[in-house]
């Protein structure tokens, strides 16, 4: 809209209706200075104006005029504390995890530490806490923001993108609220008394008539602590929170976990008829208007942002211009080259219909240079850019006007020994074309009747489409299919869109560890995996997107250049459940609906090891574990077991506590 300018108080800006969506992203109110003051005034003002009965927050402004509420978001809001004394300590984002970007690697925030966040949030007077996130989903189509965020949005939520149970986060922290509810009275009508035991160490009483609760804290990221209250001792692991309902028992331990850990596997396709590998048809995209004629459907003597021209209606935008250049033209005799600055996420260039390159974004730098060496020659020359977002900014000051696209300059650079001359192209006319034909024609569909040819289907092609029938997977686990492979392109099933894909983006080797320490602040790179892998190759086919009898059909559009030949589709569903926990408490196996079907390792004393490679310790209990939870759990879709020595017998582990280890395969 002609003189928009975001969150300042100008009428095309201050809608109403709008406004009841965005009144908590004022958090970014500082960089527009009394403007973007003014707005957040206006915002409470109207927002009161509605009369809906209920209070209104704005998330993250400090400032927030009242009566609206301020709330906090973030890996840690136990410090907060509310502008106005009578407002609620509320945290309404507590990020679960983080997402992940195009070219980067698989974010992790571990267990032990959300459970921290949220016990110590509590304890610190905290009245509401809403996970962000705490279901993980797919960004289907063009719904991923970006710059280049990927379209798995799975966040290392409690519920993973494809709906299962992300165990042990969803069970630690289930059990976590469970004790806080147990506790909600006197959480919400005791008087609050705190002692400060030293070295980040402390207690809180929630004390009524009737009874109170208390909460031991141990902030310190290093050591334990040993905390003597009302004569009983407790020892309280390094960066944990203890609750104590009665304030005698332990009732919960953030960092001690006694829930199963789930090793998710994917499964080949068991569909009947269908072939290990899929039977590619193709095309290609029809591109001869925009590479040899330069022809689109508007022009304009400038360089125009890719937002303005296709008004987010499509990831590409075509920009074709003409050069003409005389027999004995200076520059013909030169090395000539071709120089783009710009912003577009990923750049394809064209001159004369010959394909001379592509570049993209890297490091989280959009604005870069492509250079080739051209050979134009005399006449009229075509030079055609396909520039590619990949996920617009939607977030944070000014994110509307953060470029995209082509701005320029673009030149033509000659040169030999003498000299350098350079032909600014900026001003000359460029005629735009957005999106692809293949998208107008919607070759996606199903029911498309474009022709397709199964002889000699190409790889490693740019600019190309395949396509290719499959059987849905039998049973009801999630569907994903596999596109290691190929390099950068979209994906349909059945006409679905399920997404943007780019698995030749590759994170760098750097910066993962194998394993993860809880301990201590978390931030978005500290706990990483996927080291020198795809950012992205696995991607959810909901099941209502498939035929259950019958072809499905799987098209991809292929801008970069990929092999299609390994692309598979598979199940995902529980491999395997793990437990490591100490005596005295009660562990719960489950398979998620599918049956145990083998102990593959139990051993109660001091083993070792993590899920997948346990090991066992220098003490053992003296009955067979491995029988006794084979009787027990095998045949069972869950089982309980409680874990004490009058079940497995006592091993003779001086100076450790004794823990019970187990591998069941689902």
């Amino acid at each position: 809209m002609p003189g928009m300018v975001f969150r300042t108080t100008n009428k095309a800006f201050m809608m109403q209706n709008f406004t009841t969506m965005i009144v908590d992203m004022g958090n970014v109110m500082g960089p527009y200075g009394e403007s973007g003051k003014a707005y957040i005034k206006w915002c409470a003002n109207m927002a009161q104006s509605l009369n809906v009965g209920v209070p209104w927050i704005m998330c993250q402004q400090n400032d927030a005029p009242q009566p609206m509420l301020n709330t906090c978001n973030g890996f840690y809001c136990d410090n907060f504390v509310p502008n106005n004394p009578n407002t609620p300590k509320m945290w309404t984002e507590n990020w679960t995890g983080w997402f992940k970007q195009w070219g980067g690697k698989n974010p992790h925030r571990t267990t032990e530490d959300v459970a921290f966040s949220v016990a110590r949030f509590f304890q610190r007077g905290g009245t509401f806490n809403n996970y962000y996130m705490y279901h993980g989903g797919t960004n289907f189509d063009r719904t991923a923001g970006g710059p280049y965020i990927t379209t798995s949005y799975d966040y290392d939520a409690p519920l993973d993108e494809y709906g299962n149970l992300n165990q042990p986060k969803y069970g630690h922290l289930k059990q976590l609220h469970d004790v806080l509810h147990s506790m909600e009275k006197t959480l919400t009508y005791g008087n609050i008394s705190t002692i400060d035991f030293g070295n980040s160490a402390s207690a809180t009483i929630y004390k009524t008539e009737e009874g109170s609760s208390c909460f031991f804290g141990n902030g310190n990221e290093n050591s334990d602590a040993t905390i003597s209250f009302r004569g009983e001792s407790y020892v309280v692991p390094a960066w944990s929170i203890t609750i104590l309902p009665d304030c005698k028992n332990e009732a919960y331990n953030t960092a001690k976990i006694t829930t199963q850990t789930s090793m998710m596997v994917k499964k080949p396709n068991e569909a009947e008829d269908t072939p290990s590998t899929l039977k590619w048809s193709w095309r290609p995209e029809n591109m001869d208007n925009f590479l040899l004629k330069g022809k689109g459907e508007s022009t304009q003597t400038q360089l125009f942002d890719q937002k303005v021209v296709t008004n987010d209606q499509s990831d590409y935008l075509w920009y074709m211009t003409t050069v003409k250049f005389k027999k004995r033209d200076p520059f013909l005799g030169k090395n000539m080259s071709l120089r783009v600055n710009c912003t577009a996420h990923v750049l394809h260039a064209f001159v004369n219909g010959k394909y001379i390159g592509n570049q993209h974004a890297e490091n989280g730098k959009f604005n870069y240079i492509f250079e080739k060496d051209v050979k134009f020659k005399s006449g009229r020359n075509v030079i055609a850019l396909l520039s590619i977002t990949v996920g617009l900014a939607n977030y944070g000051a000014f994110f509307e006007s953060k470029p995209a696209g082509i701005t320029g300059p673009i030149s033509i650079t000659g040169r030999n020994v003498d000299e350098t001359i350079v032909k600014d192209l900026s001003a000359h006319k460029w005629s735009y074309k957005t999106g692809l034909n293949g998208f107008e024609n919607q070759l996606f569909r199903t029911e498309s009747m474009s022709k397709w040819s199964v002889e000699s289907v190409p790889f490693n092609r740019t600019m190309t489409w395949y396509k290719a029938t499959f059987n849905a997977p039998l049973g009801n686990d999630p569907v994903v299919v596999d596109l290691l492979g190929l390099g950068k392109g979209t994906a349909w099933v059945n006409g679905n869109n399920i997404g943007r894909y780019w698995p030749a983006f590759i994170s760098s080797e750097n910066g993962c560890a194998a394993k993860c320490n809880y301990r201590g602040p978390y931030h978005a790179e500290k706990c990483l995996t996927n080291c020198g892998e795809p950012t992205q190759r696995w991607y959810h086919v909901p099941r209502s997107f498939l035929n259950a009898e019958g072809d499905n059909t799987l098209v991809l559009f292929e801008e970069m250049g990929g092999n299609p030949s390994l692309v598979n589709f598979q199940t995902t569903r529980v491999g395997s459940v793990c437990a490591n926990v100490y005596e005295k408490n009660t562990i719960e196996l489950s398979c998620d609906r599918k049956p145990i079907s083998a102990i593959k390792f139990a051993s109660f004393g001091n083993p070792d090891g993590n899920c997948g490679s346990f090991e066992k310790g220098t003490c053992e209990s003296s009955n067979n574990t491995v029988d006794i939870l084979t009787q027990e759990c095998v045949g069972k879709e869950k089982c309980f077991i409680d874990v004490s020595t009058e079940k497995f017998g006592a091993p003779d582990c001086t100076g450790s506590a004794r823990r019970l280890v187990v591998e069941a395969i689902c």
